[in-house]
């Protein structure tokens, strides 16, 4: 999964999101670093803030796309239909073991991991080696190949 937010408190966002999906879908394995970049898709003077995370759990991918919007819902968040905009929450399902899903409401792997460093940086971090399901590439080589010329910086620890 990948957690974002550019609204409000940014970093207390993605905890109290690590904390619902700990709680209501699985235990989490893995969590990569928060890097931060600007907004892709759009333009806004809040930059992202993104984690991915690695999470065990017993769920369908059907029912973790439930509890998804129940927990971006629980923090603010709104779906409004259109274009990209900013967001307290947003929690995105990358991959689901090799599973290859083209539901019209779920679609995995993630339809445009592959295009977006915001999302490869802090995936290849924890999860590197992991192939693809489609394409046939490593996260790790996903990166490399990516067109995204987008700067996603990695955040200091918390002191």
């Amino acid at each position: 999964m990948l957690l974002g937010s550019n609204l409000g408190n940014r970093i207390m966002m993605l905890d109290i999101a690590l904390t619902q999906i700990s709680s209501r879908i699985g235990v989490i394995l893995k969590q990569s670093s928060i890097y931060e970049s600007t907004p892709w898709g759009f333009d806004d003077e809040n930059n992202f803030l993104n984690k991915a995370i690695e999470v065990l759990t017993s769920f369908s991918p059907h029912d973790i796309l439930k509890e998804i919007h129940s927990i971006e819902e629980l923090q603010g968040r709104i779906r409004i239909p259109g274009p990209y905009r900013s967001r307290k929450i947003d929690i995105d399902i990358l991959f689901f073991n090799d599973q290859i899903i083209g539901d019209k409401d779920l679609i995995i792997p993630h339809p445009h991991l592959q295009e977006r460093r915001f999302v490869l940086v802090p995936l290849a971090e924890i999860a590197g080696d992991l192939m693809h399901p489609f394409i046939k590439k490593t996260v790790s080589d996903l990166l490399a190949d990516c067109d995204d010329s987008s700067v996603v910086n990695r955040m200091k620890d918390k002191e």
